[in-house]
């Protein structure tokens, strides 16, 4: 099997996608960060140190899922359509959603894998003050649609 991501010389490279098709792509990841309830509490009363916390862990979501190719390498530059951060309070933390879409010639499971976990860290970061041991745990890859290589949606989701 080739491997599409080292060039002749066995070094990284980015691969060339300019002979794909564009196509309506669109991945779905998830995140949760675990707190405890007086945390949590005041996630939900919105009386924070640093404010809303929701809020701006959603703005740092859509952020993260744009700027993906500055933070891993290999990743191409795409135009997106669509990004929405979700959020779930849970009885032990905040469940995140991420969905990124756009039409491209490559698919979007890393940006919304990306936005899930910037989404997470910037709970994590608005709420340190109050606790410093939450978990920030279940990165994956929920579903994703388009391209060559189809769609997938994972059996074991939540």
């Amino acid at each position: 099997m080739e491997l599409t991501h080292i060039n002749e010389q066995g070094r990284a490279r980015m691969v060339d996608v300019s002979e794909k098709e564009a196509t309506v792509r669109e991945a779905t990841a998830m995140c949760r960060i675990r707190m405890n309830e007086a945390t949590l509490a005041r996630l939900r009363e919105g009386s924070l140190p640093k404010g809303d916390v929701l809020s701006v862990a959603q703005v740092a979501g859509i952020m993260a899922a744009k700027r993906t190719p500055d933070a891993i390498p290999m990743c191409h530059p795409l135009p997106l359509t669509g990004a929405d951060i979700r959020f779930t309070v849970e009885e032990n933390g905040v469940l995140i959603h991420a969905t990124v879409r756009c039409k491209g010639l490559t698919g979007v499971e890393m940006e919304a894998l990306h936005a899930a976990a910037v989404a997470a860290l910037t709970i994590y970061d608005m709420c340190k003050a109050v606790q410093k041991d939450m978990e920030i745990y279940d990165l994956m890859l929920l579903e994703k649609s388009g391209g060559k290589s189809g769609n997938y949606r994972r059996e074991t989701a939540e």
